[in-house]
């Protein structure tokens, strides 16, 4: 299966965010914690020229702890300032406006230099992929509900400005992912954390690659949230052994049909259902070092 999804409202949010850079101070990239390097748009950089950038790790309640460790001093090294967030639950929340003045400083500075006494707010930018939190991590800065949220992409269609007190302004954006998925592999661990839209995807495929990503290093989660008997596959590259594992989950769930056999496609969306709300754990799909 080849993934891929750029309708036509993305191709509008590119170019709104181009034409109002000239009003942005700082930028707010908010990224999947679950999948930090997957859902970095590699347009962003080439977008926003430069400026002033804090990276958000949302969901990071969903997250393997230690991996999002990793991750964060992985950015820190690369000279980006980088936090775990849960923009659900309010976790790092009230640490992102002093993070962000302090990535504007210096150009308060110049402008206190200028004669400006009393600079204006500070004009954020929020970027991120469809259904990485963007809008409810708005409602979460401004303590009220400004944004649409969902637990579907492509909530956000079009572009508001939101004030946060009498600091912060932030724009917020339709999520954006890019024309083509040169490595697929990036295709389907967003499709796996669901990021994008269901109705192109074939999630027997989608939960045949989770299982073969995860089970291994993940197998007493898999043990313990569906009471599976036996062990991990012992060849991740072998389908039969994946098949097998989706199998025994359809058993213990009952998505049976006539005959006995197992409905894999009602398996599937067990999997990917429990993995994506945290039932199944926390989970990292991908690590720092594999990019190293």
């Amino acid at each position: 299966m080849t993934i891929q999804w750029f309708p036509g409202h993305m191709t509008r949010a590119r170019r709104q965010i181009q034409e109002k850079l000239k009003q942005i101070d700082a930028v707010i990239e908010l990224l999947d914690a679950r999948v930090p390097h997957s859902s970095r748009n590699p347009m962003i950089d080439e977008i926003l020229r430069g400026k002033p950038r804090l990276v958000l790790l949302n969901k990071a309640d969903l997250a393997d702890q230690r991996a999002t460790d990793r991750w964060i001093a992985a950015f820190r090294e690369d000279g980006l300032d980088s936090l775990a967030v849960d923009a659900a639950g309010g976790q790092g929340i009230k640490e992102i406006s002093a993070r962000v003045k302090k990535l504007v400083a210096p150009q308060w500075e110049r402008m206190a230099a200028r004669g400006v006494v009393k600079p204006r707010a500070v004009r954020v930018l929020i970027v991120g992929i469809p259904n990485v939190g963007k809008s409810t991590l708005i409602n979460r800065l401004a303590g009220r509900s400004v944004a649409a949220t969902g637990d579907r992409p492509g909530v956000t269609k079009g572009q508001q400005w939101i004030k946060v007190g009498g600091e912060m302004e932030l724009l917020d954006t339709p999520g954006i992912l890019w024309p083509k998925f040169d490595d697929q592999t990036v295709g389907m661990r967003l499709a796996v954390i669901g990021s994008i839209r269901e109705e192109i995807l074939n999630l027997e495929e989608i939960a045949f690659f989770a299982v073969k990503t995860l089970a291994g290093k993940y197998w007493d989660a898999f043990v313990e949230r569906f009471g599976l008997e036996g062990g991990p596959p012992e060849d991740p590259d072998d389908p039969g052994q994946i098949v097998d594992v989706l199998e025994r989950i359809g058993r213990k769930r009952g998505c049976l049909v006539s005959g006995g056999r197992v409905d894999l496609e009602k398996a599937s969306g067990v999997l990917l259902r429990d993995l994506r709300s945290g039932k199944l754990g926390r989970i990292t799909l991908e690590e720092p070092e594999e990019f190293r």
